[in-house]
């Protein structure tokens, strides 16, 4: 037998089933979690990024062990598999540990698991439910891929743009322009910009909580279109160094550790075939400026089909023939 035939036990496949049910439950009350599983469903339609991740209920209920010993076989090969450590390793004792525990794996299946093209739809979802007393939206174009050229200066657009918190200090006194447009708007609770990406496209956008109160949802969505614009035609070089520097800093806390750096070299791999040295990573940040930025606005925000998800107290949420119209306004 192969060894996942002999270490998937029903019993663990049944309490496993139980569990994921449990986190199904737990997920339902994060609206932040929702709202992106339903950005995923909109925006990808028809293609496999739309479905839920933990999936639906009846597949949870009637899976068998069959169907994860078929899973395993299929996806569990060789050569999709990397082995990374980082700290106090030694190569040489990380190789032989290695092969015992995994050189008696062989690749059953050669070919590559097709996967459909990601396919993006530019669409609206409005769940209103009065019960909830704020509006959460997110509104999203079709950004790039992890090795597009393009993802480092989305990335700085991204952390331009920021995010912001009415409960954090600082109130108005903050560098994010847009953070300081939505305090002195009064309707924002609060946003967060997010960049998510995949193999050959991702979502590139901003999310927030609205109080509907004095009809607060429209102005907020077009101040998010009219910071998309501004990033376009009016940013400053200084605003940009400061985002850079944001971003640098950002992704080196990340590797704060031996388990974060572990996990990094095995993400990069899974992604790039290699890890990006920290020197490469800095160079491609500091070589987006104007221009750059300018040109991936133009791309992947000017005149598209943007997806928006609307939930909550979404009551004065704008039509899409409205938002579509303020994608494509005067940017120059």
């Amino acid at each position: 037998k192969q060894w996942y035939q002999r270490r998937v036990a029903i019993t663990a496949g049944e309490r496993e089933r139980h569990v994921i049910l449990r986190e199904m439950q737990e997920v339902e009350t994060q609206l932040q979690e929702v709202i992106f599983d339903h950005l995923h469903t909109i925006a990808y339609q028809g293609t496999p990024l739309s479905y839920n991740i933990l999936g639906p209920t009846k597949n949870i209920k009637s899976i068998t062990r069959n169907d994860l010993v078929d899973y395993i076989s299929r996806h569990y090969q060789p050569k999709n598999i990397y082995i990374a450590a980082a700290g106090g390793i030694d190569h040489a004792e990380l190789v032989k540990l290695a092969e015992k525990n995994f050189g008696a794996m062989a690749t059953t299946q050669e070919d590559s698991i097709p996967f459909p093209p990601a396919r993006f739809s530019g669409s609206l979802m409005n769940y209103r439910d009065d019960d909830n007393p704020f509006c959460h939206v997110a509104l999203a174009v079709e950004g790039c891929g992890w090795t597009n050229p393009d993802y480092f200066p989305l990335m700085v657009a991204n952390t331009l743009i920021g995010n912001w918190n009415r409960a954090q200090g600082g109130g108005r006194n903050i560098p994010s322009k847009f953070a300081r447009k939505i305090h002195e708007m009064g309707a924002g609770q609060s946003f967060m910009a997010f960049n998510t990406c995949y193999k050959d496209t991702g979502l590139w956008g901003i999310y927030g909580v609205v109080d509907p109160a004095n009809d607060g949802i429209r102005p907020f969505i077009m101040a998010i279109q009219s910071e998309f614009r501004r990033l376009y035609r009016s940013v400053s070089p200084g605003e940009i160094q400061r985002a850079k520097n944001l971003l640098k800093t950002y992704l080196l806390a990340q590797c704060d550790g031996t388990t974060a750096v572990c996990e990094d070299i095995g993400r990069q791999m899974l992604t790039y075939g290699r890890r990006i040295p920290l020197a490469e990573i800095d160079s491609r940040i500091e070589a987006v400026d104007q221009q750059s930025l300018k040109k991936v606005m133009a791309e992947y925000v000017y005149d598209v089909d943007p997806a928006l998800v609307a939930l909550g107290a979404t009551e004065g949420t704008p039509d899409y023939g409205l938002l579509r119209s303020l994608m494509s306004g005067p940017f120059e």
